[in-house]
């Protein structure tokens, strides 16, 4: 066939750039065999599609003989198997029904026009066990065929690209960063998560592949680069969840003589700009803000979904009396929170309904609660104190003064212990969540119900766990996220020398409808107080903080005041493509090859293992 005009279906090509002109064009077009309709002996219809069946076109087939002695065109569409890659060159025009020229109409869509088949070509053969219907279903092994048919995956991958154009455009044309790409192969360093090594042909060396690009766009900024980004790929060895991957890209932000504002404020205009165009939703403008404190107490969660309909906690331990704190927890002088559930229908029912939610393995967390169990209360007019008499009389009265008590509220205490609130959740922000899922009476958010919400002032250090990976050191303080977060206030670089687990930290998290999209940073900009940091607060020995000795040289030369954040892509589009298509997405869905819980890839089977030449390449053995 001619290539002179051939023609791909293309979900990124507008139909208008080769139906315009003259009727009947004759072109050559690429894609993949439809089913065939026979409406007789002498006349079939199939379709055309792309890999992703957006696309279609109709193709018209009549016997036809293009030379002397040649196969006819209509029997040589017949021998070959839908979802055959094909090419066809035929007549194009509007199909018999649409009688205006092409240029006279300006909303023309393929299923306008029709394709008259003058010839076919297969381009690959189509195995016989192959069957492709409606309903298949392809496992992750062959992940190929789960693209090419389940419009689902397609769809998102398509979305990820146009996401990926969209926020190129604004970072380069409306707001001026630079993209730069930073080093894949980078060294290990203390930096949180455990990392992937790559082992050298060079006896006892090793790269290690970079957690983010957290250390080189710090360079960067001291580097004389004003504004940075890039789609950066990271690397995690951590345990598996559904929300994670092993290699996941983040949309990687940073900028010089800038504060935690100025960050916020980009992000704001980037994401509000993709919501806008993706899923035609005007999100609030300037998005709401919570410390860390407020959302943890309020909610239960440092990722609160405020979309749920569930009143915020209030602390209550003061109002009740000391025989009922006894029953809920062994705790001596505990913080009581309670969390008030609205409930509709009969209060027998109510209780059948949190009998089976207590009783379901998957809730059985929260009975085994260290700091005791749940104390759950329906609230019923028709018994002594309304159901709540071991609250007594002042509390019963206060708490319906408090949350304007009906008949079926849902009344949840739940202890714990009194001092400061760390980690990512507390036990009542995760029934919180979990008893929403579970109550069908509450209503659900509607697809395209967004409530995002920036949570800030995260405590600049934790309590540290010694099974963690990392920063290390015998303080018994980690970071809360990196240790190159600077404390926020004045006060918080005081508190560095008096009592560091009491420094608020310049941090700032995007939550949007309980998930986080984006966690960024003002960083320390100075090399005296990031090894003060690493050296005194962490007590990072010798030999892990020389591992940052580059950081601190690039610190060290002048390095201007900087902030930045980090939007989790695969995250990002994912949620945008659940609501455009109002079906559940994975994280999986939006990546083009992704690994399995396990972190492997099913499809081409890596990791794979290690032969003993590979072993004795790069200086290794095996410990058994």
């Amino acid at each position: 066939m001619s290539l002179a005009a051939r023609v791909f279906l293309s979900s990124s090509r507008e139909c208008s750039e080769y139906v315009t002109g003259s009727p009947g064009r004759e072109v050559v077009l690429h894609g993949y065999l439809g089913p065939r309709s026979d409406l007789s002996k002498k006349l079939s219809f199939v379709t055309l599609f792309d890999t992703a069946y957006k696309k279609r076109v109709q193709i018209v087939a009549t016997p036809y003989f293009p030379r002397e002695g040649d196969q006819d065109v209509h029997e040589k569409l017949k021998s070959i198997k839908a979802n055959t890659p094909v090419a066809l060159r035929g007549f194009f025009g509007p199909k018999p029904g649409n009688r205006q020229s092409p240029s006279s109409k300006s909303t023309w869509t393929l299923d306008d026009f029709e394709l008259k088949l003058c010839d076919i070509t297969s381009l690959n053969d189509l195995p016989s066990d192959f069957i492709v219907t409606p309903d298949s279903e392809f496992s992750p092994e062959q992940r190929h065929l789960q693209i090419r048919t389940n419009q689902h995956i397609s769809g998102a991958l398509g979305l990820r690209g146009d996401i990926a154009y969209l926020c190129r455009e604004i970072f380069h044309s409306k707001l001026g960063f630079l993209e730069v790409e930073t080093p894949l192969l980078f060294k290990s360093t203390s930096e949180g998560a455990r990392e992937f090594i790559v082992p050298t042909r060079r006896k006892g060396l090793a790269y290690a592949l970079p957690q983010s690009p957290q250390q080189f766009k710090q360079i960067l900024m001291a580097s004389g680069i004003r504004e940075y980004f890039q789609f950066a790929r990271c690397f995690r060895d951590e345990d598996l969840r559904a929300d994670r991957q092993p290699e996941f890209t983040q949309l990687d932000i940073e900028k010089s003589f800038a504060e935690a504002d100025d960050v916020i404020a980009v992000v704001e205009e980037l994401i509000r700009t993709v919501w806008k165009r993706f899923l035609d939703v005007e999100l609030p403008k300037p998005f709401p803000r919570m410390t860390y404190t407020q959302a943890m107490s309020r909610y239960g969660s440092d990722k609160p979904d405020l979309r749920i309909p569930i009143q915020p906690f209030s602390r209550i331990d003061h109002l009740l009396p000391a025989d009922l704190v006894g029953k809920i927890t062994s705790l001596m002088k505990p913080i009581v929170e309670v969390m008030i559930i609205p409930g509709e229908g009969p209060t027998e029912t109510i209780r059948g309904f949190i009998r089976g939610f207590l009783d379901s393995p998957d809730n059985k967390q929260f009975l085994d609660n260290p700091a005791g169990g749940p104390g759950i209360f329906i609230y019923d007019s028709g018994k002594p104190l309304q159901g709540l008499s071991a609250f007594g009389f002042e509390a019963v009265e206060e708490l319906e003064r408090m949350f304007g008590l009906q008949d079926g509220c849902i009344v949840i205490l739940q202890a714990r212990e009194n001092a400061p609130l760390s980690g990512g959740s507390t036990a009542l922000g995760d029934m919180r969540n979990a008893i929403y899922k579970a109550l069908t009476t509450l209503s659900p958010p509607g697809w395209k119900d967004f409530s995002p919400v920036w949570i800030t002032d995260f405590p600049l250090f934790s309590p540290s766990n010694s099974s963690e990976p990392g920063q290390g050191g015998n303080a018994g303080l980690a970071s809360t996220h990196h240790p190159f977060t600077s404390p926020k206030t004045a006060r918080d670089v005081d508190l560095l020398l008096t009592d560091p687990s009491q420094v608020i930290g310049d941090h700032y998290d995007l939550v949007i409808n309980g998930e986080e999209i984006g966690g960024g940073s003002r960083r320390i900009h100075h090399a005296e107080m990031q090894e003060f940091v690493m050296r005194d607060i962490l007590k990072m020995d010798n030999e892990r903080v020389a591992e940052f000795s580059h950081l601190l040289e690039a610190l060290r030369s002048g390095c201007p005041p900087h902030a930045g954040i980090a939007l989790g892509f695969d995250r990002l589009v994912a949620m945008i493509h659940a609501s455009r298509t109002e079906k559940k997405t994975t994280l999986r869905d939006v990546i083009a090859f992704p690994k399995s819980g396990k972190g492997d890839d099913l499809m081409v089977k890596s990791p794979g293992p290690m032969t003993e030449d590979d072993l004795q390449t790069y200086h290794l053995k095996l410990r058994e």
